[in-house]
């Protein structure tokens, strides 16, 4: 299959590019995300130059109209992409998502279905304040018949937002700003890439780091620094957050004997204390340390970008909980 280098801001565009191509009952709508906006960075830019502003359709600035309106479509046989400007801004949606999108299957005994895509921008690390920095996956992760991604490089994110435009249920798919201008290897035909499926980017023996998004790079550098201490460190991405791919989480960590869950939500109610009790009722007896976890102070994220570099996990951080889980019980060079 043919790739190209390109950025993960690049590798988006060309997934929603080729699903307008495959499908005339797909579509996108949100704020100002024809041409010659193209998104708040550049997503959908030329998109609605190719396909005409009937497909790619700028909305006012209303949340909860534009996933209604999304909903309503796919109940009329279209495949909707909508776009939420920025993550912080989904909750005047959240009526819409969870209680009518993703109730939709269960409500109906299954005879209707809310194949909609919304994506959502996380501004964390651009110095946005606030209310404009918030990573809420966790949020969503509490919802039946939702579905929530996390891609942290180029080629998952093509091949994951194509599995979640073409899903019959509704997808919460979420996009890290500060990763957009990632680069790697993308094919340029279309390929997908199933839901729950996670991808162990780093193999390891002494410790397994779970995480998503943001947190992969953060992780492959904090295990690259504590390779040169003698600690062999496995990193998981678990690409989707719901579905969890828990074999893969179980089959890592019973094998180290150690985990750490690295997320940039809030440590406090968030996803990773959701994966660390996952973790402690299937392997309590097989762990050999408690379960770490590397997360965001349950603090709103400072506005000063010196206190928002603070605020967030860090590989720095993410070596610190390694040290502390691993100690002096490392089998590399035992």
């Amino acid at each position: 299959m043919q790739q190209r280098k390109m950025t993960m801001k690049e590798a988006l565009n060309l997934a929603l590019d080729q699903a307008l191509a495959k499908s005339e009952r797909v579509f996108l709508l949100g704020e100002d995300i024809a041409d010659p906006g193209g998104g708040i960075v550049g997503v959908t830019a030329g998109l609605s130059t190719k396909y005409g502003h009937d497909r790619v359709i700028d909305t006012p600035i209303s949340e909860a109209a534009i996933v209604g309106t999304a909903i309503g479509a796919a109940l009329d046989g279209r495949i909707p992409v909508a776009e939420i400007m920025i993550m912080d801004f989904i909750g005047i949606a959240i009526d819409q998502i969870v209680n009518h999108a993703a109730k939709m299957r269960y409500m109906t005994c299954g005879r209707t279905t809310s194949p909609i895509t919304v994506r959502v921008a996380v501004l964390s690390g651009m110095g946005t304040g606030a209310t404009h920095s918030q990573s809420l996956e966790g949020w969503f992760m509490g919802i039946p018949g939702l579905k929530v991604v996390i891609p942290s490089s180029p080629f998952d994110a093509k091949g994951l937002l194509t599995t979640a435009i073409f899903d019959e249920d509704p997808v919460l798919f979420i996009e890290t700003v500060k990763l957009l201008g990632t680069r790697g290897d993308v094919p340029v035909d279309e390929y997908s890439i199933p839901f729950g499926q996670a991808n162990i980017v780093r193999s390891g023996t002494d410790v397994t780091i779970v995480t998503y998004g943001r947190g992969v790079p953060d992780s492959l550098a904090a295990a690259t620094a504590l390779q040169a201490e003698g600690v062999s460190a496995e990193v998981i991405d678990l690409r989707t957050l719901v579905p969890m791919d828990t074999p893969t989480i179980l089959e890592s960590v019973a094998r180290t004997g150690r985990a750490v869950v690295v997320t940039h939500a809030v440590r406090f109610g968030g996803p990773g204390a959701e994966i660390s009790a996952l973790i402690n009722e299937n392997l309590i007896y097989e762990l050999t340390a408690p379960v770490a976890r590397v997360g965001a102070p349950f603090t709103p994220i400072p506005s000063a970008s010196v206190l928002e570099a603070a605020h967030a996990p860090d590989p720095q951080r993410i070596a610190a909980a390694v040290r502390q889980t691993v100690g002096a019980h490392a089998t590399t060079g035992d």
